[in-house]
């Protein structure tokens, strides 16, 4: 079977780096993570490394603007040869050159059912709002924020003793198994 190659760009724990390692490990995943960049000396990290992946971090603060950043991160991306690009709780916009060399190929999650609270804080403003029902959401990513195609979402009910932190992880555990479904469509070779 030939498993299409992904890379997987994170900044924190990489919980959902995890989930798509460990479906990697199916006979039958038609994709197969052969590259982890992150934009800071994040934890998730070992999770690639921890499966011999190669990791590397590109830093914006290693660099004179962010245009130089953008150019970097683009070339780090395209060594991998990738034909999906996972943005896997990557806390950066990607800019123009990611956007030229990987559009139409690069996919995002959000925890907010879109376009419902876009942004960095989807459920911080979900909460704030008072909302009964939120989720997340899997999208294809263009130059807006959070306004790309919407691949999946799921619906996650808001509790009422729920704070940011505990929505966020029921969140992130209906958020792992749909990104994971999304990335296996997409690669699936027909």
């Amino acid at each position: 079977m030939t498993r299409l190659p992904i890379v997987v760009l994170i900044s924190g724990s990489g919980s959902n780096l995890a989930a798509l390692l460990t479906a990697a490990r199916a006979a039958d995943c038609p994709y197969e993570v052969v590259a982890v960049i992150a934009d800071r000396d994040a934890s998730g990290l070992a999770h690639a490394r921890a499966e011999g992946i190669p990791t590397q971090v590109v830093r914006l603060a290693d660099h004179p603007d962010r245009a130089a950043w953008d150019r970097t991160l683009a070339a780090a991306v395209a060594e991998a040869r990738p034909e999906l690009v996972v943005l896997a709780g990557f806390m950066k916009l990607v800019g123009p050159p990611m956007l030229e060399s990987f559009g139409g190929r690069i996919v995002n999650t959000h925890p907010a059912l879109l376009p419902s609270f876009p942004g960095a804080h989807g459920v911080r403003d979900a909460l704030a709002h008072g909302v009964k029902i939120t989720g997340c959401s899997v999208i294809e990513v263009d130059a807006g924020v959070d306004t790309g195609r919407i691949l999946a979402q799921a619906a996650v009910e808001v509790l009422d003793d729920d704070t940011e932190a505990s929505l966020h992880e029921r969140i992130k555990a209906v958020e792992q198994p749909l990104l994971v479904d999304v990335v296996r469509r997409l690669t699936a070779v027909s």
